[in-house]
Order: structure tokens, then sequence, then C-alpha cells
């Protein structure tokens, strides 16, 4: 069997609307030195081939993670902050890297 590390942390991401769907609950803050996962937004589903690049998509189907923002950061699995650049995007806090398929 092949391992390919950065498919794990390929992200095309569906927002759901009701947290039990979730596979895992997100906070955004605008702190980047209050996340676990500083995300960058890509335009394309291709362009998901590093950690933290997220491509939203419209199916759950279609998605490797369903994520459900809450409004508190004490309700949050993964706390993120938005990136403004493609190359910022990543892990801050590893140990969190587990609950992102």
């Amino acid at each position: 069997m092949l391992f390919f590390p950065n498919a794990l942390s390929a992200q095309k991401v569906y927002k759901t609307s009701s947290r039990y769907d979730a596979d895992v609950k997100v906070y955004v803050t605008d702190s980047k030195y209050d996340a676990d996962l500083v995300v960058y937004k890509v335009s394309s589903r291709y362009d998901t081939n590093t950690e933290g690049r997220w491509y939203f998509v419209k199916s759950r189907y279609d998605a490797d993670q369903k994520v459900y923002f809450v409004k508190s950061r004490y309700d949050a699995d993964v706390i993120v902050y938005y990136g403004s650049s493609r190359y910022e995007a990543g892990w801050r806090n590893s140990s969190k890297k587990r609950l992102m398929r």
C-alpha cells in the first residue's frame, strides 16, 4: 500500500448547517497566533495539495471534511485563521492534525 502524505492534508471542505452532521467544529479567530491551523481558501479543488489549503465544495458528497462553524472558541475542535497567502497555510498546533482527515 502506498502512502501519500499530502493526500491526507488536501481538504475539500463542505460547510454544514448542522453541528451533528459535521466531522469537525471550527472556530475562526482574528489572530494567527491563537490558531491551530492557518487556512488559505483556494479557488480550485486541484490546489489543495498542501496542509491548510481549503476548497469549499457545494456538495457534502464531494467533501473530504464536513465542518460546522461555531460562535465560541470553547465549542470548537479546531481554531482556524484565514491567511492572506497560500504560503502561510499550515498547522500551528500539530496535535490537532488527527481531527482533519
